[in-house]
Formats: C-alpha cells, structure tokens, sequence
C-alpha cells in the first residue's frame, strides 16, 4: 500500500497520499468520527 518515494520534504500527507484510499480514511478517522461522537454527546445532554 505505501510505497517508496522520493520528495523535497518528506512529508507526512506525502506518505499518506500513496495509497488511493489511505489519505481518505485517515480523514474519516480524524474529522468524521469525532463529530459523530460529538453530536451524539450533545444530543444526549439536551435529552437530560
């Protein structure tokens, strides 16, 4: 899935944009599921 690559600055989004699907999922991971976990927080608390 990763591959070797040369760049100018070795980056951390350069490593994860080798993969189709890696860049994706490590956004998913970061942004959607946290607010997912956040909306049914506050959900919970306006219910209370």
């Amino acid at each position: 899935m990763i591959d070797q690559f040369t760049d100018v600055v070795p980056s951390f989004f350069g490593t994860l944009n080798q993969g189709p699907l890696t860049l994706t999922i490590f956004l998913h991971t970061i942004i959607v599921l946290p607010m997912f976990w956040i909306y049914f927080s506050e959900k919970r608390k306006l219910n209370k």
